[in-house]
């Protein structure tokens, strides 16, 4: 344990608090271990929900139940059809094991390999498409409890990604906030986005959605089951970041969602645009010729093997083109706008009337560009010269290059050019869009929209990786001592607790405020106040507006 303990906290000093607080993470992991192999029946704590009964683990005053299933195994006659309900068992159900790791589409992104565990362990139970799995993590059960409910939608594009992961665990945001926090499975790229309805009619219609479909039957599950473990079913926050981020978009714009959830987090991810059918259509056309495949052939998907099926994204992506607003049109093989199931753009053309009274958090970290640009050795080496970092900023804004480089370099007088660079995309590819969710949002003058920008740098190699995409997330969940992201000190500890104390505050109660926080004002379009997230917290107004005028005047976009 000792040795443990000192690995958590790299080796530096830590404060009497911090150092609990690391013992209880890394002690904690342990007894749920330890409790899922030895622990006597009459010890592990047992629910029963819709399905039938489930044995948890219980270890420092959490229950976790994992591996459970809200839907029906994905394949076969299933694959492409709305989720269906999981069978119901006899008897009682262990659930002490992660499971439900769906089929991934590969990154394009190939990282430098010494940052391999910056986000920690990542899940290594086999792919399948039996992937409709969730894990609760509850202080108390059966006790007639009413806890917020926190849902967790993991990242990856749509397209790769698990929940099932040591820095989504939730033991921790769940012990020290007294939440129940609850982190969902569900099918991810072509296996839950293939658009087949233009292609394949009735039987298909709602396939370009299927995974869409996914979302709302977990969130249908806290509704029916929620309970049972605690938590208030009229007091469900949901949550994401990157992807995540754009699931939690999608969900605020979909009718089949509406009075499921009552609060929402946009971390890195907010989606502004989705997939249009015609593209959709395109790329599912493009699909069937790369498997060799008739449009009257449609059956056969059903019984190719997926690895075959995700083989096929990258080679129809490529026959299809980009897409028209490649900074706003998001996520290939991922939610589609159908004009039923997902009726609109998220924000687009304005914020969703349908979710108009929903209080929503949207932020996202201040280098998110950082971590995609590391393999870039002239960027990591901070060699990168101007005319390099210009045909790189080209590529983005066009017409508008010169002003765009004169801008930044106005911004940051001291930075070098690869650093201008990092700021440069992440505005372009990320703030832009979490700018725009946010004044739209208030632009409704309805529920209240809170902008936040974490800001904190990590220290590890160097600084170079900034406060990069993702870096955030283990803040959340109080799960630091489970990654490298940083150096795992009390600066890294005592900013998790101010974050994780500010999003549980605001699923308890709708607003953000709490003791750890200076006085956050909600976001307007004459104050537009942001929270800024570092080693001090403090509240700026119109944070990172010059770039914010600049990007809006070349993607000539409106609040």
């Amino acid at each position: 344990m000792v040795g443990t303990l000192r690995y958590l906290g790299g080796g530096g000093r830590v404060n009497r608090r911090t150092f609990l607080r690391q013992a209880s993470q890394t002690a904690g992991a342990m007894m749920v271990h330890l409790s899922g192999r030895n622990a006597r029946a009459e010890e592990a704590p047992i629910v029963e929900i819709t399905s039938g009964k489930i044995r948890g683990a219980v270890s420092y005053g959490v229950n976790s139940f994992k591996g459970i299933p809200y839907g029906a195994p994905t394949g076969g006659r299933n694959r492409f059809k709305p989720p269906q309900r999981p069978e119901p068992w006899v008897g009682v159900r262990d659930a002490l094991m992660l499971a439900g790791h769906a089929p991934q589409a590969p990154s394009s992104l190939k990282q430098r390999p010494e940052l391999a565990g910056l986000s920690g362990p990542r899940d290594a139970i086999p792919e399948s498409e039996d992937c409709l799995t969730l894990n609760v993590f509850t202080p108390g059960f059966g006790d007639g409890g009413k806890r917020p409910v926190m849902v967790w939608y993991h990242g990856g594009a749509f397209s790769y990604g698990s929940a099932n992961t040591p820095r989504l665990d939730g033991s921790n945001l769940a012990a020290h906030h007294d939440l129940v926090v609850v982190t969902v499975n569900q099918r991810l790229n072509i296996l839950g986005h293939l658009h087949l309805g233009e292609i394949g009619g009735g039987e298909y219609a709602t396939s370009g959605n299927a995974g869409t479909l996914d979302m709302v039957a977990a969130l249908q599950w806290v509704r029916d089951n929620i309970a049972r473990f605690g938590g208030d079913a009229h007091n469900v926050t949901i949550f994401g970041q990157s992807g995540g981020g754009g699931k939690v978009s999608t969900l605020l714009v979909m009718p089949l969602a509406r009075g499921l959830f009552h609060r929402a987090i946009v971390m890195s991810g907010a989606a502004v645009r989705l997939v249009q059918p015609e593209r959709a259509t395109k790329l599912a056309e493009a699909v069937l010729q790369e498997l060799g495949l008739a449009r009257d052939q449609l059956d056969q998907l059903q019984s190719i093997a997926f690895e075959r099926l995700i083989g096929a994204i990258g080679p129809a992506q490529r026959r299809v083109g980009p897409p028209a607003q490649p900074l706003f049109d998001r996520y290939d093989f991922g939610p589609i706008v159908d004009g039923s199931l997902v009726p609109a753009h998220p924000f687009d053309p304005a914020a969703p009337y349908i979710s108009r009274d929903i209080p929503v958090i949207v932020g996202g970290v201040k280098d998110e560009m950082a971590i995609y640009l590391a393999p870039d050795e002239e960027i990591w080496q901070r060699t990168l010269s101007e005319q390099a970092m210009k045909e790189r900023v080209a590529k983005v804004a066009g017409d508008a290059t010169d002003r765009v480089i004169d801008t930044y370099r106005a911004l940051f007088p001291n930075a070098n050019p690869a650093e201008r660079l990092i700021s440069t995309l992440t505005d372009s590819n990320f703030r832009i869009r979490t700018w725009i969710l946010a004044e739209r949002k208030a632009a409704q003058e309805s529920a209240p929209v809170w902008l936040y920008s974490f800001d904190w740098e990590t220290p590890v190699f160097h600084g170079k990786l900034k406060a990069y995409h993702a870096l955030d997330v283990p803040f959340v969940f109080e799960t630091i001592g489970a990654v490298d992201a940083t150096d795992r000190g009390t600066v890294a500890h005592e900013l998790a607790h101010r974050i994780s104390s500010t999003w549980a505050a605001f699923a308890r109660s709708g607003k953000p405020d709490n003791p750890q926080i200076p006085r956050w004002p909600n976001y307007t379009l004459a104050e537009r106040a942001t929270l800024i997230l570092d080693r001090e917290c403090r509240v700026a107004h119109d944070y990172g507006g010059t770039a914010r005028a600049l990007w809006k005047s070349i993607t000539n976009t409106a609040s």
